[in-house]
């Protein structure tokens, strides 16, 4: 039997900042009261192995840490619009990019190794809405302003 061996990808030196930004719970770890829950505690996991390896990620918690979440305008505006149901939000320099589920150890490395946190080509869609120019005054129901 050959020895596994892990084979991890490389993390950027200067790679961005990514940012975590938990509902309400009682300890990051999900090792809290009779139930562990797992999820955490695998995501907790990878978040350590992530920043042993050099990766500027942190987390924030609505019940110890508010202030983040008032303080970052991308969550505060989520906030206003998703409520706490829609946590976690995960941020790459200052970017949202997950919402509502803990991302996995290889979707968290590939957010590492990125160096913008746009899109892969083909994964959007492009809705051609573009602001209106003074032409356009109008908007959208013409000349009359009335639809």
């Amino acid at each position: 039997m050959t020895p596994q061996t892990s084979q991890t990808a490389e993390i950027l030196p200067s790679g961005p900042r990514i940012e975590v930004f938990e509902p309400a719970l009682c300890c990051n770890t999900g090792v809290c009261g009779p139930d562990v829950d797992e999820a955490l505690v695998e995501f907790t996991a990878d978040l350590e192995n992530l920043r042993s390896r050099g990766v500027d990620i942190t987390r924030h918690n609505l019940a110890n840490d508010p202030q983040a979440f008032a303080d970052t305008p991308a969550v505060s505006d989520f906030l206003r619009v998703a409520g706490s149901a829609g946590l976690p939000l995960v941020l790459v320099d200052g970017v949202t990019v997950a919402t509502g589920a803990y991302p996995d150890r290889a979707r968290l490395e590939a957010l590492a190794q990125s160096a913008s946190p746009a899109p892969e080509p083909g994964t959007h869609q492009d809705l051609g809405l573009s602001a209106a120019t003074s032409k356009d005054s109008a908007g959208c129901c013409g000349p009359t302003g009335c639809c």
